[in-house]
């Protein structure tokens, strides 16, 4: 993963990790051990979908840049459903609370695309390449009288 990648996935998951914990410290002392859970289990779908949607774009935008805007338009939306199947199959769980793992799915969604917008308005990435000095085209162009 080249550096500029991966400086975005640190940019993007960390501030949802951080909100993830603040999460499961609210959602603690609010709905107790299983509120706490159910937030981190949220943080942790959050991060793993979004962490691979994030490669699996980067990638294609590598490969196959003129696939670019469409793979990033169906991949969102799959996250999304896939985000709303999560909620609706843990809907009735004893496990952890459902509640505050919808709200931490919701919360981590948010920050984690804020964050992803951000780092990308941050990053110099060049979308022109330059020309090099060495091509061998003649320094001046133009009329020689």
């Amino acid at each position: 993963m080249p550096s500029n990648d991966a400086r975005t996935l640190l940019q993007t998951a960390v501030p949802t990790a951080a909100a993830g914990a603040l999460a499961a410290v609210i959602c603690g002392v609010v709905a107790g051990g299983k509120g706490a859970l159910g937030a981190v289990v949220g943080a942790l779908v959050v991060i793993l979908f979004m962490g691979i949607g994030l490669v699996v774009l980067q990638r294609t935008a590598r490969s196959l840049p003129h696939l670019f805007q469409a793979m990033g338009l169906m991949l969102y939306t799959a996250q999304l459903l896939l985000l709303f199947i999560f909620v609706a199959a843990f809907k009735n769980t004893t496990v952890f609370n459902p509640k505050s793992f919808a709200i931490t799915l919701v919360v981590a969604t948010l920050v984690w695309i804020g964050a992803q917008a951000r780092a990308h308005m941050k990053a110099k990435i060049l979308y022109v390449e330059p020309e090099s000095d060495k091509s061998g085209k003649p320094e001046n162009a133009g009329s020689k009288s």
